[in-house]
């Protein structure tokens, strides 16, 4: 779809999906899903000040058409993506109404030309686990030089990155995007939209079992950020400990040089920006070189980086962080910040959003990581932990795997005496265990209201949907 129209000569854009917090002015993308509907918003998001309202219902645009002054023509575009055939199309349009087929596509398509039309440099970032910590750690690093922005919160799936991408403007030199997959194909759509010059895969591992099917599923859909960077020449981070990032690596070469495009013919392809020619490679020479194994040539720049050992004086919990630490020093040697410069910086890290939060209560030592959880960080986060008392809440979304990867936890914790274990979650309930198993987190906060803990160094860590943070009143 060609967005021109609305884009041009602007230096911001002001978008919302959301009419309780409707910034007056703004183009209003009506979006549905199983429990919700948008369309029906519409003329409530008109009343408080939207400039543009796009629909994707004739009804709700019959209804309202005769309430609003039309242009003399309409307007007609063509999908700026082939395989969407005419969906992102606009088909009717008044001075305040937009009718198209699609309004989740045509978001992505107005993020899409946005995203063109700025010209900025972006970094894509995925993995199984440490995305959005690595995320945070680039943004506190790059930020010491350039003026950037970065995804909010978890807004990194189809809906996320379409909006973090409106939120650049022309005053932004750097951009940080991190997507998130939970089924084949995902990380494509993604890189689409954002069509980012750099990238870095933190990790894969095993996590959202049920919608991509198997570990192997999980590092195909990773790969694909891959396959775009290596498709259009862009560059890069690898950490070169990981055996399966060096493979997923290898195999998108691989296909990109099995497919039969020419380097030359991916470039022409993309509508971005030169990779090269961004403000922020511009203004300072990268501190590490591109490193092509020699046993491998590679279409695109490759900075290697190692897991190193977890630096002193940071407020990050875990062995685990090192690799996150050293991939956050390694791109901002690229781009031209000290490496001292950048460790500086993440010492004043903190993490928020219960992300290996470090806590002191009148009663308790915690470690709360409890914004999510899979078999690999469960068990990476169990094996580096030195207190006592761990409460472990479910891991979801693992379909045939549920079983497996509920009794490897319950064994892990065996293996290492565990001295005080509670279990939250039906599906620990399938599992054979010698610990305490509660159903829901309220029942054990019951528990824990009439039996106290006191004095203990607790981990707490499960999936989101289980809310394990509803304890720390308690603890």
């Amino acid at each position: 779809m060609n967005w021109e129209f609305l884009i041009q000569n602007k230096e911001s854009l002001l978008v919302s999906t959301d009419t309780r917090n409707l910034p007056a002015g703004c183009v209003f993308f009506a979006l549905h899903g199983a429990n919700f509907d948008g369309n029906k918003f519409a003329l409530q998001a008109l009343e408080q000040g939207a400039s543009l309202v796009v629909i994707d219902d004739p009804e709700v645009f019959s209804t309202l058409n005769p309430q609003l002054s039309t242009f003399n023509s309409q307007l007609s575009y063509t999908s700026s993506a082939s395989d969407r055939s005419s969906k992102g199309e606009i088909r009717t349009l008044t001075s305040q109404l937009f009718l198209v087929e699609d309004t989740l596509l045509a978001l992505q398509d107005l993020a899409r030309a946005w995203r063109r039309h700025l010209g900025l440099p972006i970094i894509g970032v995925t993995g199984t686990n440490g995305k959005t910590t690595t995320k945070e750690l680039l943004a506190t690093v790059l930020s010491t030089k350039y003026n950037l922005d970065y995804t909010q919160g978890n807004l990194n799936n189809q809906i996320g990155v379409p909006l973090t991408l409106l939120s650049l403007t022309t005053a932004h030199e750097l951009a940080i995007v991190e997507m998130g997959a939970s089924h084949p194909g995902d990380i494509k759509e993604l890189v689409d939209i954002a069509e980012p010059n750099y990238g870095l895969i933190t990790n894969v591992g095993r996590a959202h079992l049920e919608g991509f099917g198997s570990f192997e599923g999980v590092q195909r859909t990773k790969q694909e950020l891959y396959d775009y960077l290596v498709a259009h020449q862009g560059t890069i981070f690898r950490n070169t400990d990981n055996p399966y990032l060096a493979a997923m690596h290898s195999k998108a070469v691989q296909e990109f040089r099995s497919s039969g495009v020419t380097s030359e013919q991916a470039q022409s392809a993309s509508e971005s920006s030169e990779p090269l020619n961004s403000k922020a490679s511009e203004s300072s020479e990268p501190l590490n070189s591109k490193a092509s194994e020699p046993s491998e040539p590679l279409n695109s720049d490759f900075v290697a980086y190692t897991t190193g050992v977890m630096p002193d004086g940071t407020r990050l919990i875990g062995a685990y962080n090192a690799e996150n630490i050293s991939a956050a020093l390694c791109v901002g040697e690229y781009f031209g910040v000290d490496r001292e410069q950048g460790l500086a910086a993440i010492r004043q890290y903190v993490p928020t959003n219960n992300r290996s939060q470090a806590m002191t209560t009148e009663r308790n030592r915690l470690i709360v990581d409890a914004y999510n959880a899979n078999p690999t960080s469960m068990q990476a986060a169990i094996s580096v932990f030195k207190g006592d008392t761990f409460i472990l809440g479910a891991m979801r979304e693992l379909g045939e795997y549920t079983h497996l990867e509920h009794q490897n936890v319950v064994n892990m914790l065996a293996e290492r005496k565990a001295d005080l274990v509670f279990l939250v979650g039906e599906e620990y309930r399938l599992t054979t265990s010698p610990y305490p198993i509660f159903d829901t987190v309220d029942q054990l906060h019951a528990y824990l209201e009439e039996y106290p803990l006191t004095d203990k160094h607790i981990l707490l860590k499960g999936s989101r949907s289980t809310h394990i943070e509803q304890l720390l009143d308690i603890l």
